[in-house]
C-alpha cells in the first residue's frame, strides 16, 4: 500500500508528539519505572484496540455501507419497473402459452416469508419460459424500448449497478431485444428462422425480468410496506389486481 506524503508527515508528527509528552512526564516526575510500566501497559492493550477498531468497527461500517448501496440499488430497480419493467411483463406474459404453470405462484401476498420467496424463486429456475411470437405486437414492443432507450442507458451508466450482476444481465438482455427489433425493416414479415431467433431473445429477457421482479417484491415486503402494498395491487400476474384500495 502506497503511503502519501501527508500520511508520512502526520505519522512522524504524532510519534514526535508522543516522545515529547514522555519527556515532559519524565521531567516533571522523574519516575522512569512508572513511565515504562504505562507504556508497556498501553502497548499490551494495542492488539485489542486493533481488534475493536479495525475488525469489529470496520465490519459494522462496511455493513452499513453495503446496506446503503443495496437501498440505492433497489431504488434504481424500482425506477426500472415503474418506467418500463411492468409494461414488459404484461407484454411477455400475454404471449406465454404456459403462463398458468407459474401464474398462481406469482400472486405475491403480504404474509409471504423469505422462505416462500426463495421457494418460488427455485420453481422459476425450473420453468421453461416460452413466447408465442404471434401474440407479441413487435412494433409496439419496439416503440416502447426505443422510447425508453435513454432511460435504460442511464441505468447502465449507474455505478451502483456494477455490484448487481443479475440486474445488469437483465438490462443487457432487454437492450439486445431492442437492437434486434430495430435492425429489422419490417417486423410484420419475419421468416420462420428469424422469428424463432427473436422469440429466443425475448424469452431470455422475459426470464430475467420475472426473476428480478420477484427479488424486488421481496425487498419491498421487508423494507417498504407501503410500496409493497401498491406493488401487490398492480401485480401483472394477478388478474384480480387493482390499484384501488378496497
Amino acid at each position: 500500500m502506497k503511503i502519501s506524503r501527508w500520511q508520512f508527515i502526520m505519522g512522524v508528527a504524532l510519534l514526535l508528539l508522543s516522545l515529547l509528552l514522555y519527556i515532559i512526564l519524565f521531567a516533571l516526575f522523574g519516575d522512569i519505572r512508572n513511565i515504562l510500566f504505562y507504556l508497556l501497559f498501553n502497548l499490551a492493550f494495542l492488539p485489542i484496540e486493533v481488534l475493536l477498531v479495525t475488525l469489529i468497527l470496520h465490519e459494522l461500517l462496511s455493513f452499513r455501507e453495503r446496506q446503503s448501496r443495496m437501498d440505492k440499488m433497489n431504488m434504481v430497480i424500482g425506477a426500472f419497473f415503474g418506467q418500463v419493467g411492468n409494461r414488459l411483463l404484461v407484454i411477455f406474459t400475454n404471449a406465454d402459452p404456459k403462463l398458468d404453470e407459474i401464474k398462481k405462484e406469482l400472486v405475491v401476498e403480504g404474509r409471504w416469508s423469505d422462505e416462500k420467496f426463495a421457494e418460488v424463486n427455485q420453481e422459476l429456475r425450473r420453468y421453461k419460459y416460452n413466447i408465442e411470437l404471434k401474440q407479441v405486437d413487435l412494433n409496439k414492443l419496439n416503440l416502447l424500448l426505443t422510447g425508453q432507450r435513454e432511460f435504460l442507458l442511464r441505468l447502465l451508466e449507474n455505478q451502483v449497478l456494477l455490484e448487481h450482476e443479475s440486474f445488469s444481465d437483465l438490462l443487457w438482455a432487454v437492450f439486445h431485444v431492442s437492437e434486434e427489433l430495430t435492425c429489422r425493416k419490417d417486423l410484420s414479415r419475419l421468416i420462420p428462422s428469424d422469428a424463432a431467433h427473436i422469440a429466443s431473445d425475448i424469452e431470455r429477457a422475459y426470464a430475467e425480468v420475472v426473476s428480478q421482479w420477484l427479488d424486488y417484491m421481496r425487498h419491498l415486503k421487508n423494507n417498504y410496506p407501503y410500496l409493497f402494498s401498491l406493488a401487490i395491487r398492480t401485480n401483472p400476474f394477478d388478474d384480480l389486481a387493482s390499484p384501488e384500495v378496497k
